[in-house]
């Protein structure tokens, strides 16, 4: 075998062996990945998505007159909102849920936890 042969044959080996074992290395080091560590990672990213309906439903409630949001607590739990608290009427109620609803991301909304009263001040 020539040089030029030689050459042309060890390249094309390396190049074989080079392409044929990356891809497996990268599906093995995908594979390893515990599922546990996959849930963490889906978990995080919901309890950072819960973390900012809450605050964004807490900051709707304060930029509206139809609610006294300073005697609402908000928590929310995989999209879903719940309220708890003192609201003055039934309509200022309804208005707290119509607006957590219209927030992004919500999946739904239990004002079970708001009771009409007397609000603290």
């Amino acid at each position: 075998m020539n040089h030029a042969n030689l050459r042309k044959a060890l390249f094309a080996a390396a190049l074989v062996a080079g392409l044929g074992t990356v891809p497996f290395a990268q599906v093995n080091a995908q594979d390893s990945t515990p599922a546990a560590a996959k849930a963490d990672n889906q978990t995080v990213a919901g309890k950072t998505d819960d973390a900012w309906i809450t605050t964004k439903v807490k900051s709707e409630f304060a930029t509206k007159k139809a609610v006294k949001g300073s005697d609402i607590s908000v928590t929310t739990t995989e999209g879903v909102v719940a309220l708890t608290g003192t609201v003055t009427t039934a309509k200022e109620k309804s208005n707290a849920e119509k607006i957590a609803k219209a927030v992004k991301g919500v999946k739904s909304v239990d004002a079970s936890g708001l009771t009409v009263g007397a609000a603290a001040n």
